[in-house]
């Protein structure tokens, strides 16, 4: 699967401040004493759709342009497909460490010196989610080393409770590099850049946001759609897991370690969107 840049939102504005962070913690991993109960049943039917492969015309904003969502991505449903080892026992797991050398050349250019948080200032995190398969999965973060351990705490509770991500990993200069296709759905973190259309940093350039399953959460703003195929999940009376509403326990769960909804926004849709800064 290929994370469309514009995916992971171009309308967030940077944080006035910057709080102070903590040293990058040494790896540290948990698991919780029960696993979820196994999923039942027959195998879904997934969506008939290649990811990544239809390349939409590009806007003279930068984005693609924005498109009806193709049938196959109404009831959108993907199985998750493994980078990292999922855990053995179908248990909840979390690590947390330093961006290690290799950790910092598959990220390539979503982070680089001139970006407003140092890499001793970051954590390369690890966590299980359930996938849209039913199976357990593992994902990777890269966050502000203070708000890594709060924000484990959030997967761990989202993972006891069955809510389903269809893709956890680190973006790559591949994704930053890659024409718009409008289906990404990658759950991420940090990706150092500036906000659309300013000079100021956006919150993932500190690593103080996440994009919690953006096609099924879309950006809005105007004509803007992100991802640009998503425009069926504008409308929020669907209720199809991993749809994110008012109150559900992904945003009561954020909102416990004092990060906000963009969702809950009222100039702009950012369904997607959590944050430490509010913005």
């Amino acid at each position: 699967m290929v994370v469309v840049v514009a995916a992971l939102l171009a309308g967030c504005s940077s944080p006035s401040t910057r709080p102070e962070p903590a040293p990058a913690p040494r790896p540290v991993p948990s698991a919780t004493s029960t696993a979820p109960p196994a999923p039942t049943g027959h195998a879904p039917a997934y969506s008939d759709w290649q990811l990544g492969v239809h390349v939409l015309p590009r806007t003279s904003q930068g984005f693609g342009e924005i498109r009806p969502t193709p049938r196959p991505l109404r009831h959108r449903l993907f199985p998750t497909r493994d980078l990292l080892p999922p855990p053995a026992d179908g248990r909840f797991h979390s690590s947390i460490g330093p961006v290690t050398d290799a950790i910092r050349q598959r990220m390539g250019e979503t982070w680089s010196p001139a970006c407003p948080v140092g890499l001793a200032d970051l954590a390369y995190v690890t966590v299980s989610f359930r996938g849209f398969d039913g199976a357990a999965h593992t994902g990777e973060l890269v966050l502000a080393a203070d708000q890594a351990a709060p924000v484990v705490s959030v997967f761990r509770a989202l993972f006891a409770a069955g809510y389903p991500i269809e893709e956890m990993r680190l973006p790559t200069t591949a994704d930053l590099d890659a024409p718009p296709t409008g289906d990404g759905n990658d759950t991420a973190a940090l990706v150092c850049r500036a906000t659309r259309g300013a000079t100021s940093w956006s919150a993932h350039a500190y690593g103080l946001a996440i994009d919690v399953n953006p096609f099924l959460n879309p950006y809005h703003k105007g004509d803007v759609v992100l991802p640009e195929r998503a425009s069926a999940y504008l409308d929020r009376t669907r209720t199809q897991p991993g749809i994110i509403h008012p109150g559900d326990l992904v945003v009561r769960e954020f909102d416990r370690i004092g990060w906000s909804w963009g969702g809950s926004w009222s100039s702009l849709q950012d369904y997607q969107h959590f944050t430490a800064t509010g913005r």
